[in-house]
This record gives structure tokens, C-alpha cells and sequence, in this order.
């Protein structure tokens, strides 16, 4: 699955870990994350990561 990156602070969301503590569990899909999460470290929006080549 794609990995994405936060264009902020650099934070790499990777579908094989999700983000339990934030409510998104292992194997979410990035495209599945509510759209009203946001990144752990910094608060960015969803809307802030591009996905990793």
C-alpha cells in the first residue's frame, strides 16, 4: 500500500501501521483515513500529505 508523507513536518503515514492511538487501525488504506484526521506530530490536515514515490 502507498505511503504518504506530511508536507509539514515530515511525518510518514504507512497503511501497514495505521494510527491506532488516533483511532485508524493497522492496514487503513490512506484514502480510507477519516477526513478529519490529522498528522499525530504536527496537526496538519490530511489534505497536507502527498503520497511517497
Amino acid at each position: 500500500m502507498q505511503k504518504y508523507i506530511c508536507t509539514v513536518c515530515g511525518y510518514i503515514y504507512d497503511p501497514a501501521l495505521g494510527d491506532p492511538d488516533n483511532g485508524v487501525a493497522p492496514g487503513t488504506a490512506f484514502d480510507d483515513v477519516p477526513s478529519d484526521w490529522v498528522c499525530p506530530d504536527c496537526g496538519a490536515p490530511k489534505e497536507d500529505f502527498d503520497p511517497i514515490d
